[in-house]
């Protein structure tokens, strides 16, 4: 969900994906979870005042992000991937390739490993495929 937010940041707003970073924090029994995006170094790419603006639009950014990533350029090869029983180089990621959820991997503190869209939304391939959201 952080890759799909630092994207959907990206395309409406104006910042570059690698400007903005992430830091997931979940509670040692797993059942909180929290997100902080901030961007990494105050230069011409935008300052943390600017981000805490777009959080007054989550939502509107979250829509456009869950949107944005039920459909990726590289469907419908990108879902069928499936860690760790692939010849290919991608053990640790499922749905996930540059064209739809990898960001730089200055901005990932987990260096883009242990990716899958399908997580989030309804993705080619899979019994969800069918319930897409609507884009208007």
């Amino acid at each position: 969900m952080a890759h799909l937010l630092i994207q959907s940041l990206a395309m409406r707003c104006g910042y570059s994906a690698s400007s903005i970073r992430e830091r997931i924090y979940v509670d040692a029994v797993g059942e909180r979870f929290g997100l902080l995006l901030y961007t990494g170094s105050p230069d011409a790419e935008g300052t943390l005042g600017g981000l805490v603006q777009q959080a007054r639009h989550l939502e509107a950014h979250l829509e456009q992000a869950l949107r944005a990533s039920a459909l990726c350029s590289n469907d419908p090869i990108c879902p069928l991937h499936t860690p760790g029983a692939s010849l290919q180089q991608r053990w640790l990621h499922g749905a996930a390739c540059h064209g739809c959820a990898l960001v730089a991997e200055t901005s990932c503190e987990m260096r883009n490993d242990y990716l899958d869209r399908a997580l989030v939304v309804p993705v080619l391939g899979t019994a969800g495929a069918a319930s897409f959201p609507a884009v208007p």
